[in-house]
């Protein structure tokens, strides 16, 4: 825009000059031709073009001094380019042409002024240019530095998350190891003393006890199975299932936020134990992929692979069999295609 506006400046100083100077019948084609020409040298911007219409332009200044006049509007184009030394070939029309010294005067000046307009521009322009740069790297920063944060964040919920079922594996294994075995040991000890014992009274006292150490003996039982079923982090038990498979690749995407239930935690550990188990025994795959995804009302679980010349009997398969009976028991739907490689499609609405 900047160098629109300087041309239409130093045209409307030219045409000023051209209209004092010049009075004949053609000085509207002359008018034209230049304005043609600036239009043609701002619409393609091509440096080449413009070496061309100059040398044109000055051809025709020989043919029609009134062109003259316009000299500073078509080297406008010429400033700043690789061929800006081409420019000098003013010094031939304006020492050899005869028109008023006063004329040649205000050519040269404006020549001069319409270099400053070019330089202040092309300045603007890439200092425009320079902070447009600026501004998308910085928002590109930004966007990276947003994304490394985000992905630290993440990463500390997973090592905090990791380290609190550790820390739940740890607490559910030293009961089971200690108070277990002490309560079973207690258990142990009152039933040799009621056995020993001969007292009815006594004994009615010690079958309290040893039912209270039962009782106890459950609760911890359950609180300890409750703790190991809350501390099993189904992403990475998928994780060394894939680790340990080393028949081929696996790519695996896991994008479930909600907590689950232990029963849908070992149902896709088994199906997926399956999977592998079939494609170890029946498929020639060279790929796996495994999705596990939440969707609003219910997960998804789809392992496939690029196995070719698959047979799919759904009538047999003790494998398959299991798979779909663990679904049919959470209300779930199974889908298995053969189409080009093996795929298990499975949908479990959320409860």
């Amino acid at each position: 825009m900047n160098f629109l506006i300087d041309k239409l400046i130093i045209f409307i100083t030219c045409f000023s000059v051209f209209i004092y100077n010049v009075n004949d019948i053609y000085r509207v084609t002359s008018i034209l031709i230049v304005i043609f020409f600036s239009a043609i040298n701002s619409y393609l911007d091509n440096s080449k073009v413009t070496n061309v219409i100059f040398i044109f332009f000055l051809c025709l200044c020989f043919y029609n001094s009134s062109f003259l006049f316009f000299m500073p509007l078509m080297s406008y184009d010429l400033f700043l380019n690789k061929t800006k030394y081409l420019s000098f070939l003013l010094i031939i029309p304006l020492s050899t042409l005869h028109i008023s010294i006063l004329s040649k005067f205000l050519i040269i000046t404006f020549i001069f002024i319409s270099y400053i307009l070019k330089s202040r521009s092309s300045s603007l322009d890439s200092l425009k240019k320079d902070y447009y740069d600026l501004k998308d790297t910085s928002k590109e920063l930004s966007i990276k530095f947003e994304k490394n944060s985000k992905e630290l964040l993440e990463k500390q919920d997973y090592e905090v998350k990791l380290a609190t079922l550790k820390e739940r594996n740890r607490i559910a294994r030293d009961i089971h190891d200690n108070v277990g075995h002490l309560l079973s040991r207690s258990i142990l000890q009152i039933g040799a003393a009621i056995i020993i014992n001969k007292n009815e009274e006594l004994n009615l006292n010690l079958n309290l006890i040893k039912d209270t150490l039962n009782e106890a003996m459950n609760s911890i039982r359950n609180s300890v199975h409750d703790l190991h079923d809350d501390s099993i982090d189904l992403q990475i038990e998928i994780q060394k299932l894939i680790n340990n498979f080393s028949f081929c690749t696996v790519n695996f995407n896991y994008n479930i936020i909600s907590s689950l239930d232990q029963k849908l935690k070992y149902t896709f550990i088994t199906i997926i134990k399956e999977a592998f188990a079939n494609i170890i025994k029946h498929s020639n795959a060279t790929k796996v992929e495994i999705y596990l995804n939440e969707h609003p009302a219910f997960y998804q679980l789809i392992v496939k692979d690029n196995g070719s010349n698959i047979t799919y009997n759904k009538d047999n398969g003790i494998g398959l069999q299991n798979i779909r009976d663990r679904v049919t028991a959470l209300n779930g739907s199974l889908n298995i295609s053969v189409n080009d490689g093996f795929r298990i499609f499975i949908s479990i609405p959320k409860l």
